[in-house]
């Protein structure tokens, strides 16, 4: 056990995005190779990275669960987090980023930014994570880092700085001219940690060297105010300016640094590393962290001083014990402190604090502001959990936890088993937010959702290895919604209960349309739901306090609607008129009359079925394009776009999720094993009349 305390501005907190297969675990394992932390390069083919270590992902060779490692480098201390690329994991994605300071965003070389790429840097956006870009595979045929840095200002309306050049194309690609030193960086074949030569640019790249370092220049001096001034002054903008300039525009958002290199080679690691130590920021360098005691919004600072304050992002379960990750925030965290559990009121004792490297880890004293540990004790935490001092509460903002799209019935095959997959199923659902376990009303059966086909997939293997079950799995089916075409007016509603003693009176009249009725807007609550709601109401007929008693009801009924028990969304209530008793009226009386008169008003609307939608990118080869467009057509796909470049066709086209299960499969046999395809959730669209039909009937 040990205490390794280091400076918050020697402390980098980072992630690792992008999408499937541009190189994010191979990239992570070369870190840790350069920084000294593992003696021997894994490879993804081989089952051998420190970051996948769940045998779902060696076997799949795909990242499923995000992985934490720590390492250091020019005495920077880099907590780093390799996260999932397929879009049924985005929720792993989301909670990271709820806790980082900064990430590096990877990019194919050859494909530029991807769907999900594309997806991960929107929620960095969100979480206003300041990015680094690293153009991946520069040794791989048809890379282009001009193409790829374009794909980035198109594609994500940022500013790419790019800092290097390649020396040498495709096979023959051997390092990257350094443009703000201007140096050549090359690394020789099998070259191990650190072993590059620093040269003079080679002179037949020297004038293209120029014209990059004077259009960086040009571009840095026109968002910088420093640069600007140094720009006008001498025509350039020195080394230490620019140092200054990219960090300040990092920290900012307003500009991306963009690096190059090929990972799986071993080249353009280390000035990777050098970039994420001078740009990205430390625990410092972020806002304090903003939290809610008592109703009043506080701030914490990063301070080691402060009261402690850490937020869980990740649980799992090992064979040793549960942890539980977290983020500290402020404060100190020492071995057999007490910690409250802002949200449920719970005292919990840490056991243990350790330092993590992926599955293995290392016991050390404490942990203070700026660091990512998983402590051992707490046995109710669940990510998104606050844990703090208990003399200073304070609630965190959890994570965002994405809405289910797919749904399966999960039974156990023997009956007595039934009990030992409902605790396998209630902790895969605490260790993953993002999958809901219930019970169906009318079948009786155990219901899994999730975020796409895979995710159910790697989730139920999960209880069969993890703890020797034999499942059967039902089709999977998608989450319908239901909204309004037509709605209705004037609605009244008495709601009037005597049991005795007090009663229940509650009068009220409402108005329900389409959300969009009132000047074409699309509104969208904090909660997701699409439900707006408003009280004309005059003259005190209905008090402010029963008002929100009537919205509380109409949100209770959105939970089913007529058509077949689904959600409903897109909804607009405006009370208009109502009435009250001088005894019997209660906020639960007119709860109860909101919850009814709703109900009763959507029966009586025109509703339709709502399905989820998919933006899905398919690659294939020319020759089998036409197959596969037929294919789509057959699935309700719509096209949208496709380029065709070095033989490749990749086609976008938005199709129904539900028609897309066991796409992948029917994929490989039409182009002979040479199609790939990508979706990610989009929106909700309206159902043909006569697919919904079908679907209200099953």
């Amino acid at each position: 056990m040990r205490t390794d305390r280091q400076p918050l501005t020697t402390v980098r907190n980072l992630g690792i995005l992008a999408h499937v297969d541009a190189g994010k675990t191979t990239l992570t394992e070369r870190v840790l190779y350069a920084t000294g932390a593992v003696h021997k390069r894994g490879e993804v083919h081989d089952g051998t990275t420190v970051t996948d270590f769940d045998a779902q992902e060696r076997d799949r060779g795909i990242t499923i669960f995000a992985a934490a490692v720590s390492c250091t480098w020019d005495a920077h201390r880099l907590n780093l987090i390799d996260t999932p690329g397929h879009v049924d994991f985005a929720d792993e994605v989301e909670r990271s980023l709820r806790v980082l300071d900064g990430a590096v965003a990877v990019f194919d070389a050859v494909a530029g930014v991807e769907p999900q790429s594309e997806a991960v840097w929107r929620q960095a956006d969100r979480h206003g994570v300041p990015r680094i870009a690293f153009v991946n595979k520069m040794d791989r045929a048809g890379a282009d880092l001009d193409a790829a840095v374009a794909s980035l200002r198109d594609r994500l309306g940022t500013v790419p700085l790019v800092v290097q050049m390649p020396v040498g194309r495709e096979d023959t690609f051997t390092g990257v001219v350094d443009l703000i030193r201007m140096q050549a960086l090359v690394w020789d074949e099998g070259s191990g940690p650190a072993a590059h030569t620093a040269g003079p640019v080679p002179q037949e790249l020297r004038a293209e060297a120029r014209r990059r370092r004077r259009l960086l220049d040009e571009t840095v001096a026109g968002l910088h105010p420093e640069a600007l001034e140094e720009f006008c002054a001498h025509g350039s903008v020195t080394e230490e300016v620019l140092g200054r300039a990219l960090r300040a525009l990092t920290l900012g958002g307003e500009g991306v640094v963009v690096l190059c290199g090929s990972a799986y080679r071993n080249r353009g690691v280390e000035p990777l590393l050098d970039a994420v130590v001078a740009w990205l920021p430390s625990p410092a360098d972020v806002p304090p962290v903003r939290g809610t005691r008592d109703g009043a919004e506080q701030e914490r600072a990063a301070d080691p001083a402060g009261p402690f304050t850490a937020l869980a992002f990740k649980v799992t379960a090992t064979t040793t014990g549960r942890l539980t990750y977290l983020r500290v925030y402020a404060g100190t965290l020492r071995k057999g402190d007490q910690v409250l559990d802002a949200g449920t009121g719970r005292t919990e004792r840490i056991a243990r604090i350790l330092r993590v490297q992926a599955d293995r880890h290392a016991e050390t004293e404490e942990a203070v502001a700026g660091d990512i540990v998983a402590v051992v004790g707490p046995k109710a935490a669940r990510a998104g959990s606050t844990l703090c001092t208990p003399r200073s509460p304070l609630v965190l903002e959890p994570p965002q936890v994405a809405e289910p799209v797919v749904t399966v019935a999960v039974e156990a095959r023997r009956s007595t088993d039934t009990g030992r997959l409902a605790t396998a199923l209630a902790r895969l659902a605490e260790e993953d937010p993002s999958l809901v376990v219930r019970t169906d009303a009318e079948t009786g059966q155990t219901v899994l959702s999730g975020l796409g086909e895979l995710h159910l997939e790697v989730a139920v293997e999960k209880v069969r290895r993890d703890h020797g079950l034999d499942v059967v799995v039902g089709r999977p089916r998608v989450t319908y919604r239901e909204t309004l075409l037509r709605g209705v007016s004037g609605l009244v509603y008495r709601h009037v209960k005597q049991d005795g003693g007090s009663g229940q009176f509650a009068h009220v009249v409402i108005d329900v349309a389409p959300l969009d009725a009132q000047g074409g807007e699309h509104v969208t609550d904090e909660r997701g739901t699409g439900f707006a709601f408003r009280s004309t109401v005059v003259g005190g007929r209905v008090p402010q306090e029963y008002a929100r008693a009537v919205e509380a009801g109409c949100r209770d009924a959105l939970a089913e609607g007529p058509l077949g028990g689904h959600p409903v969304t897109g909804v607009r209530v405006t009370l208009t008129d109502g009435a009250t008793h001088s005894k019997d009226s209660s906020e639960l009386a007119f709860r109860a009359a909101g919850r009814f008169a709703l109900r009763e008003a959507l029966r009586a609307c025109e509703m339709q079925l709502l399905e989820p939608v998919s933006d899905v990118s398919v690659t294939v080869p020319e020759d089998a394009v036409g197959g596969v467009l037929g294919d789509l057509a057959a699935r309700r796909g719509r096209v949208t776009g496709s380029i065709t470049q070095a033989g490749t066709t990749v086609i976008t086209a938005t199709v129904p999720l539900a028609e897309l299960f066991g796409y992948a499969s029917r994929l490989r046999s039409r182009t002979q094993g040479r199609g790939t395809f990508t979706a990610r959730p989009a929106a909700y669209a309206p159902v043909p009349r006569p697919v919904a039909e079908a679907a209200l009937a099953r």
